[in-house]
């Protein structure tokens, strides 16, 4: 089946709109990370209480495996 040339301008079209569409979409998600990130950013007060470096069992483990 032939397409006609009003078929392919269609398609044109509707790539461009979907183009469009597309870089709209990407640039907004260049845009709204920022304000995204800093209202998910909320500390809860159990948070404050582990600050600073936490020597864990598994931190450890690791030390002593890398001075072998």
């Amino acid at each position: 089946m032939k397409k006609t040339k009003n078929d392919l301008n269609k398609n044109r079209r509707e790539f461009i709109k979907n183009s469009t569409l597309v870089g709209a979409g990407i640039a907004a998600t260049a845009v709204i990370p920022g304000a995204v990130s800093a209202g998910s950013t909320i500390e809860k007060p159990e948070d404050k209480k582990q600050s600073g470096y936490q020597l864990t069992e598994h931190i450890l483990e690791y030390y002593k495996s890398a001075a072998i």
